[in-house]
């Protein structure tokens, strides 16, 4: 039996333009803003189902959250998660990315140092550390981002299917120099994010050099209930395109106050 949900999805993926098998299919709203465009929330009956892999990668089940249109890879070597996904976002009231997760309860610790390996990438490209409810594509959460221009974002989606709030956070206030690609940038602005989540509060940290560990703005609230799901997931921020990050030196702890 097709639930209501998946039914009012294929109802709006039928009413889109029919293209060759191989041609993604990009819905006007999930083009990225520009000067001529403005990416604006998907419709409301708009949903994907999430896609999960047989095969973890090093202890992480795999998920493309969304369907982005584009299926992503993920592999593990020498420390380092990577892991290459389309997706329009990871924002407004569904997502779109891959995700290596695990079930947990109670307190949770989790770290990673972040690279882009192609300088040329989407500047609002999102490697992510994610606290998440559930895997369909319109999860209550909590993200914590570093974008490929180097913002940090604390952002909730406090109700399933709610809009995503925020905190932004252009450390440094520098605008992007001359001649320095995204990933110098990021490289200049921070190294390694962190979330902590201690009951119903979530708190964000950040090392932009090297240096231990800082909390950065007070904890948002959200209740959770157990078991839920954590991890790390990038997204390119183009519905059809696949981009990469790097997390390196994950911490993942199943205690608050471990973020190192």
């Amino acid at each position: 039996m097709i639930s209501p949900r998946h039914a009012a999805a294929c109802a709006v993926l039928l009413s889109l333009p029919v293209f060759a098998a191989d041609t993604p299919v990009v819905p006007d709203w999930a083009i990225p803003g520009s000067a001529t465009h403005k990416q604006i929330p998907p419709p409301p009956d708009f949903h994907r189902e999430t896609l999960t892999f047989p095969e973890p990668v090093n202890g992480f089940t795999v998920s493309d959250i969304g369907a982005p249109l584009v299926q992503g890879s993920s592999s593990y070597a020498n420390g380092t998660y990577t892991i290459s996904s389309a997706g329009y976002n990871i924002w407004y009231s569904r997502d779109e990315f891959r995700f290596l997760w695990k079930k947990m309860k109670g307190d949770v610790s989790l770290a990673a140092d972040v690279a882009f390996p192609d300088p040329n990438g989407y500047g609002d490209r999102k490697a992510v550390l994610v606290i998440r409810q559930d895997l369909e594509d319109d999860s209550k959460q909590v993200v914590v981002a570093l974008h490929g221009l180097g913002m940090i974002q604390l952002a909730q989606r406090p109700e399933k299917g709610a809009l995503t709030k925020d905190r932004e956070f252009r450390i440094g206030g520098r605008g992007r120099p001359e001649g320095k690609s995204p990933d110098s940038l990021v490289n200049d602005i921070a190294k390694r994010i962190g979330v902590e989540k201690r009951g119903n509060r979530f708190s964000l940290y950040v090392s932009l050099e090297g240096e231990p560990m800082t909390r950065y703005g007070p904890p948002i609230e959200l209740d959770l209930k157990e078991p839920f799901y954590v991890g790390i997931g990038f997204c390119s921020h183009l519905p059809d395109v696949v981009d990469t990050a790097t997390l390196s030196n994950v911490v993942l702890v199943n205690k608050a106050g471990k973020v190192r």
